[in-house]
Protein backbone atom coordinates (compact mmCIF):
# COMPACT_ATOMS: atom_id res chain seq x y z
CA UNK A 1 0.00 0.00 0.00
CA UNK A 2 1.26 3.18 -1.05
CA UNK A 3 1.04 6.37 1.93
CA UNK A 4 0.18 9.65 0.07
CA UNK A 5 1.56 13.01 1.00
CA UNK A 6 -1.04 15.62 1.26
CA UNK A 7 1.45 18.43 2.19
CA UNK A 8 3.63 17.95 -0.72
CA UNK A 9 0.21 18.19 -3.27
CA UNK A 10 -1.33 20.82 -1.10
CA UNK A 11 1.98 22.72 -1.60
CA UNK A 12 1.51 22.34 -4.96
CA UNK A 13 -1.49 23.27 -5.18
CA UNK A 14 -0.92 26.46 -3.76
CA UNK A 15 1.98 27.33 -5.97
CA UNK A 16 0.02 26.86 -8.87
CA UNK A 17 -1.95 29.45 -7.01
CA UNK A 18 0.62 31.88 -6.66
CA UNK A 19 1.81 31.28 -10.01
CA UNK A 20 -1.11 32.62 -11.85
CA UNK A 21 -1.13 35.52 -9.36
CA UNK A 22 1.72 36.21 -10.58
CA UNK A 23 0.83 35.66 -14.22
CA UNK A 24 -2.60 38.02 -13.48
CA UNK A 25 -0.29 40.80 -11.52
CA UNK A 26 2.15 41.74 -14.40
CA UNK A 27 -0.60 41.12 -17.00
CA UNK A 28 -2.36 44.64 -15.40
CA UNK A 29 0.79 46.57 -15.19
CA UNK A 30 2.16 44.73 -18.84
CA UNK A 31 1.24 47.98 -20.52
CA UNK A 32 4.02 50.50 -18.40
CA UNK A 33 7.17 48.91 -19.28
CA UNK A 34 8.79 49.94 -22.92
CA UNK A 35 9.05 46.32 -24.47
CA UNK A 36 5.87 44.95 -23.18
CA UNK A 37 5.39 41.81 -25.30
CA UNK A 38 9.02 40.29 -23.99
CA UNK A 39 7.91 40.83 -20.30
CA UNK A 40 4.72 38.45 -21.07
CA UNK A 41 6.94 36.05 -22.93
CA UNK A 42 9.40 35.93 -19.86
CA UNK A 43 6.69 36.18 -17.46
CA UNK A 44 4.26 33.63 -18.92
CA UNK A 45 8.19 31.50 -19.33
CA UNK A 46 8.27 31.46 -16.09
CA UNK A 47 4.51 31.27 -14.45
CA UNK A 48 4.12 28.08 -17.00
CA UNK A 49 7.73 26.39 -15.74
CA UNK A 50 6.38 27.03 -11.91
CA UNK A 51 3.04 25.54 -12.59
CA UNK A 52 5.06 22.86 -14.60
CA UNK A 53 6.82 22.12 -11.35
CA UNK A 54 3.84 22.08 -9.11
CA UNK A 55 1.74 19.72 -11.15
CA UNK A 56 4.85 17.46 -10.33
CA UNK A 57 4.38 17.68 -6.74
CA UNK A 58 0.70 17.49 -6.70
CA UNK A 59 1.73 13.94 -8.64
CA UNK A 60 4.59 12.70 -6.21
CA UNK A 61 2.26 13.87 -3.40
CA UNK A 62 -0.86 11.74 -4.98
CA UNK A 63 1.37 8.71 -5.60
CA UNK A 64 3.11 8.44 -2.37
CA UNK A 65 5.51 6.30 -1.38
CA UNK A 66 6.14 2.55 0.08
CA UNK A 67 5.28 1.76 3.67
Amino acid sequence: MRRKNMRIAWVGALVIVLAVGFFLFFLSIASKPTDPKALMETVGTVSGVVIGIAVAMIAIGLIGRKE
